[in-house]
């Protein structure tokens, strides 16, 4: 408006033009040319296609600026379990002091309220043994520790060292058995009954077919990548090999994963984790983008901010190259509307006129301020055919 104020009077006092007529029809067409339609255009439409892109390839942006910032992470980082696992672990081996069948029976009744993975498997190794389910007649769960149960009369403590530990139990008897199964890549967790380190029971949990290729995709981006688990090092260490991970941290509790992004966005950049537990919640709320596999927990769902709706590895990677794609998109969108006002308003104000005798009119600024439009329209539904590097890995 300033500079259609500006325009007017110049042309007005102008001893070229021809007053009045010459300082109206500029004036305007400076008016319709600077029109922002285009700009204002620009990125909400790149996010609407893009997001509407995304929904077919099975990735759920639960708000526009999830865009934005999952096309700035330079570090992704995965909870181990059901995420670059199966999430289905099953009972490999159990070793007792004595009596391998009530150890797993005990087990098994004291996991059986239990939500970790782990303690499934405990279940399903003691329903397939056919003898009749015990119940606990008490029980208490501490994240990232154990579980501790009265069962039948008798006090059952299932999970890590620390945990039996914290109840006045020595598990040294058993140490060697644990670091050995944890050593095969095993989820090993000790079982004391009574006061008395009973056994210890390991599950395996065997990679996703698409971790490795997923992981690779991610660092083919430019990411770094890393695993946060609460299993024990020797543990999550055999679990990475030939995934080739940037960092590895083990033996971190649930409240202790916000704790370590932290540190990994201090030391990389911008973060985005990836989980699928209710253990996983507070670090998906987090980290600068929470992604969520979509067979996860409700609380984790909720907790983030990108949704995978199919248990693939690979898709956090199509994620991160739409985004970046559609952020690609505004960019080109902006530059284009803001290249069309900075070169058309001064021909609407009769800048060539005095040189070339061209004079840019009304009707043909509204054309051109159309064209603008359309364009930047046109360049934002190109997002429709975006196919992630993957093909059909979505």
């Amino acid at each position: 408006m300033v500079v259609a104020g500006v325009t007017f009077i110049a042309w007005m006092l102008s001893p070229s033009g021809s007053g009045l007529a010459d300082a109206m029809v500029h004036a305007v067409a400076v008016l319709i040319v600077a029109c922002p339609c285009a700009m204002g255009l620009a990125t909400p439409t790149s996010i609407m296609v893009g997001s509407g892109r995304a929904a077919e390839l099975g990735l759920l942006f639960r708000r526009g600026a999830a865009l934005q910032a999952l096309s700035d992470v330079r570090v992704v980082a995965f909870d181990k379990t059901g995420t670059l696992t199966e999430g289905r672990p099953r009972l490999t081996d159990l070793i007792a002091a004595e009596g391998a069948s009530e150890v797993l029976a005990l087990a098994a009744a004291a996991e059986a309220q239990a939500e970790h993975p782990v303690g499934r498997a405990i279940v399903e190794a003691a329903m397939a043994e056919g003898d009749a389910p015990l119940t606990a007649d008490s029980f208490v769960a501490t994240p990232g520790a154990g579980v501790a149960a009265r069962v039948a009369g008798r006090d059952v403590l299932v999970g890590s060292a620390g945990h039996l530990a914290a109840h006045g139990v020595a598990a040294e008897p058993l140490i060697g058995a644990l670091d050995r199964l944890a050593s095969e890549a095993k989820t090993a967790v000790l079982v004391a009954i009574d006061g008395r380190a009973a056994g210890v029971i390991a599950v395996a949990d065997p990679l996703k077919a698409s971790a490795v290729e997923g992981l690779a995709r991610l660092r083919g981006l430019g990411l770094k990548v890393a695993m946060v688990s609460g299993d024990n090092a020797r543990t999550a260490n055999a679990v990475a090999r030939g995934l080739e991970l940037d960092e590895v941290r083990a033996e971190v509790s649930p409240a202790d994963k916000v704790a370590v992004l932290t540190q990994l966005r201090a030391r990389f950049g911008s973060i985005a984790f990836v989980g699928d537990g209710v253990n996983d919640a507070p670090a998906l709320a987090h980290a600068d983008v929470g992604v969520a596999m979509g067979r996860g927990s409700d609380v984790a769902i909720d907790s983030a901010e990108v949704v995978l709706m199919r248990d693939d590895v690979r898709a956090v990677a199509a994620a991160v190259e739409l985004s970046r794609a559609v952020l690609a998109n505004i960019r080109q969108n902006l530059a284009w509307a803001f290249g069309y006002n900075v070169l058309l308003i001064p021909v609407a104000a009769g800048a060539l006129q005095p040189l070339f005798g061209m004079t840019l009119s009304p009707v043909l600024a509204a054309g051109a301020m159309a064209v603008s439009s359309v364009s930047v329209v046109s360049n934002a539904l190109r997002l429709r055919g975006f196919r992630p590097a993957l093909g059909d890995a979505t």
